[in-house]
């Protein structure tokens, strides 16, 4: 690597270190936060992190082996199919620990989105209003 690249790199890592939130950078101030989560909202601080990084990675488990299916020639074989139920499995199970962080069930976190969906697309799916949302609607 020539010393100019080298010189870009450790300029953008300071840049990066200055645009990052304090509790991304220290852990004292992380576990400040996740306490003042924890006191002042029903959220279960601990779990939802549980959830969102375990959804993060087993997602990515599962989009892998779409990846290599799709564009890598993996066979659409009866291990691969098992192997995306076990991810599929896996990420049901860090979702519902995201519903219990928040104080939601399963059925409650379906129930909205069946409502969400069902105003979005009153007459079934179309693009233009998946492209272009009516205020308010996240």
């Amino acid at each position: 690597m020539s010393d100019e690249a080298r010189e870009f790199l450790n300029s953008y890592g300071d840049f990066v270190t200055k645009v990052t939130s304090e509790p991304s950078l220290d852990q004292s101030s992380l576990d400040a936060r996740m306490k003042e989560i924890d006191s002042t909202s029903p959220i279960e601080s601990a779990r939802l992190l549980t959830a969102a990084l375990g959804l993060g990675s087993e997602t990515g488990e599962f989009v892998e082996i779409v990846k290599k299916m799709f564009l890598q020639g993996k066979p659409a074989s009866e291990d691969n199919i098992f192997h995306m139920k076990r991810e599929l499995g896996d990420v049901l199970w860090y979702w519902v620990q995201g519903c219990i962080a928040l104080g939601f069930t399963p059925d409650e976190v379906m129930d909205e989105n069946i409502r969400k969906l069902e105003k979005r697309y009153p007459n079934g799916f179309e693009v233009v209003r998946s492209e272009v949302r009516q205020e308010g609607d996240i």
